[in-house]
């Protein structure tokens, strides 16, 4: 995001922003400063900031607010002048310095090495994301499975590429999880100005949106990039085959009505991702419960909860969202929760961006960049360094070491005080795990929602149903006029939802024993040539963050194998076995030096023989690295006549 210069400001403009730079962020207003006037001054006393607080944006910095004052003065000046024509007097930092830039931003230390992140974040530098063109020849042809945030952004590199394409999606709309999940209080736990495409800022209302303006963005994407006309909506995916005599791979898809159909394609792209088989748990006697039963992917439109005595089975990020939104409306609330979760202060809980920052936002892109980097790093990198076990920690029942004994005790703190009178219930809601040993989910009023009088918390799990009677594990009963599942998704068994069977007739189901699935890089499967995964195994982020960023990296790697292929004029692209092993071998490795093999403890990320599969243990710009480009020597690159002639 290289800053231009841009027209006039007016006197109204200039006022405009000054409304918006009085209330803005000083940490990213010191970075637009640095670069607009060269002055690197303003990284030095008495302007630093000092480090923020957990998940807070740290608006003040820490700083009086006379030196406040001082910043928002410069700063207003400043992009002024730019928007009057004087150029950035240093448009592109060096790596070096921009890690000391993000250092100085955060308050804290940030990797040196993390330089060169920060510029591809910005726009700028060798590794920038730009659209490359590929000639590919005539009736080349890649088909992409799903239309959710994986799927609209395989289609967006392809379609600026000019290659050609077709995604078949399942549901009536685009949007995957932000169509197909409308329960009450659905929403992103990650802030939309991060969760979002790199390539395509948007206006947000809110600092965390909801379901609808999350799915309206997608679509509003989708329909901006001009996928529509490529996407097969009510066309599900049943099956997908490799045929070696034509060194293609044949889809059979089935529609709304039940019609097959058969669709042949050089490439496949798997965009289903890990969250979209619901998890249903085996509950004896709930086929004999009177009123509605379903998960919350299902969710009733028409569903009215007035009046009505609700149990809910769960108790992680779903439920967090559910519960607290829906505890006014019902008569009485009871929330079966075997499992206990860790929960952060969520101090921008359904906040709305203020409409002079809206306007600084759009029209200032450096002040929005950096304001998008410094969420990455706090969202996504911060915390890795605390999620290693210290062997020689005393206390590895409770913590992993030193900084997460001391989230522990701040994380308990604040549930003490959001519990108020009820600490009762401490015992019922507080973790025997280290923090963040699950995802750590943001508290949307789930302590105080759970204190009510009319909710009860089971610290148990839902045993038996025997009509409109839920009994829980302790053999306690409980009344219940609607039955909702937060009971999550199989998010272990990769690419479950269609039957993938590859060379020698191997289906992946078989390689992967049903839920141990493994690829290099999350992306690439020996023995499934021309196949790749987003959002595959070890690629979502356990520690944080938004998903959209490993999506769009993983693409870039792809881009660049298609570029690959395309340029040596191969039939095939299939990553070797020993690439593969190794580079498990690797993330098994980093896994468990990490919280997430703590002993005793059970999460969704790991399969039924403990083995992390859902999540990747690297750090964000680590695996960025990772995949800026593919290395022609992991793969084996068969042209044609080297395929023909295995055949033969």
């Amino acid at each position: 995001m290289t800053m231009k210069t841009a027209g006039p400001a007016k006197a109204s403009n200039r006022a405009r922003l000054a409304e918006g730079i009085a209330i803005a962020n000083i940490p990213t207003l010191l970075m637009v400063l640095v670069h607009l006037t060269g002055n690197l001054e303003w990284l030095e006393a008495p302007w630093r900031p000092t480090r923020g607080r957990g998940l807070d944006d740290n608006d003040s910095g820490g700083l009086p607010s006379d030196v406040q004052a001082k910043v928002r003065a410069a700063a207003l000046d400043a992009i002024c002048a730019w928007r009057d024509g004087r150029a950035p007097a240093l448009p592109e930092p060096s790596p070096e310095l921009l890690a000391r830039m993000l250092s100085v931003s955060m308050g804290e230390q940030v990797p040196e090495n993390y330089g060169e992140n920060i510029a591809a974040g910005l726009g700028f530098g060798p590794d920038a994301r730009r659209p490359v063109g590929l000639d590919a020849p005539e009736g080349f042809r890649v088909l992409i499975v799903g239309a959710g945030v994986s799927g609209i952004c395989a289609g967006i590199r392809l379609k600026e590429a000019g290659i050609a394409f077709e995604i078949l999606e399942k549901d009536k709309s685009v949007g995957g999880t932000w169509f197909e999940n409308q329960y009450p209080g659905c929403g992103v736990d990650t802030p939309n100005h991060l969760y979002s495409f790199s390539f395509a800022p948007h206006d947000w209302t809110h600092y965390f949106a909801l379901r609808d303006e999350l799915y309206a963005y997608f679509r509003g994407v989708a329909e901006l990039y001009g996928l529509m006309p490529h996407i097969r909506l009510r066309t599900k995916v049943a099956s997908c085959a490799w045929d070696e005599a034509a060194g293609e791979w044949e889809l059979t898809t089935v529609n709304a009505e039940g019609n097959r159909e058969t669709r042949r394609a050089n490439v496949v792209i798997s965009g289903v991702g890990v969250l979209n088989i619901p998890h249903i748990p085996d509950i004896p006697g709930v086929e004999t419960f009177p009123g509605p039963v379903f998960h919350t992917s299902a969710w009733p439109r028409d569903l009215d909860l007035a009046g009505k005595r609700v149990a809910i089975v769960g108790n992680g990020a779903t439920a967090m969202q559910v519960v607290p939104a829906i505890a006014e409306t019902t008569a009485h609330l009871t929330v079966f929760a075997r499992s206990k979760q860790w929960a952060a202060p969520f101090p921008q809980f359904r906040a709305e961006v203020p409409a002079p920052i809206r306007y600084l936002l759009s029209e200032v892109p450096l002040y929005q960049a950096w304001y998008r980097q410094r969420l990455a790093w706090t969202f996504n990198d911060r915390i890795h360094p605390s999620l290693q076990k210290d062997p020689d920690w005393p206390h590895p029942e409770r913590s992993l070491n030193a900084i997460n004994e001391s989230h522990r005790r701040q994380f308990t703190d604040y549930m003490k005080d959001e519990l108020g009178e009820r600490q009762d219930l401490l015992n019922k809601v507080l973790p025997d795990y280290p923090p963040f040993g699950k995802r750590m989910l943001l508290d949307n009023g789930w302590y105080r929602t759970v204190a009510r009088p009319d909710v009860t918390l089971v610290a148990e799990r839902l045993a038996e149903v025997r009509s409109g009677t839920l009994i829980a594990g302790d053999g306690s009963l409980h009344e219940a006029d609607v039955l909702v599942l937060a009971t999550g998704f199989k998010a272990s068994e990769v690419l479950s939802s269609m039957d993938v069977v590859g060379r020698g007739g191997r289906r992946l189901r078989d390689v992967w024993n049903g839920d141990d699935a493994r690829a290099y890089l999350g992306t690439a499967i020996p023995g499934y040539p021309n196949f790749f995964t987003l959002l595959g195994p070890n690629v979502g982020l356990g520690h944080g963050g938004s998903i959209i960023a490993p999506i769009e990296n993983q693409m870039d790697y792809v881009m660049s194998l298609l570029s690959t292929m395309l340029s040596q004029h191969a039939a095939t692209v299939e990553v070797r076995q020993d690439v593969h092993d190794a580079y498990n071998e690797r993330v098994d490795a980093a896994h468990e030096r990490m919280v997430w093999t703590h002993a005793g403890m059970e999460n969704w990320y790991r399969n039924k023989r403990g083995r992390v599969v859902a999540i990747t243990p690297w750090r964000n710009d680590d695996f960025w690295r990772m995949t800026r480009r593919a290395d022609p020597r992991d793969y084996t690159i068969a042209p044609p006549a080297t395929m023909s002639d295995a055949v033969a």
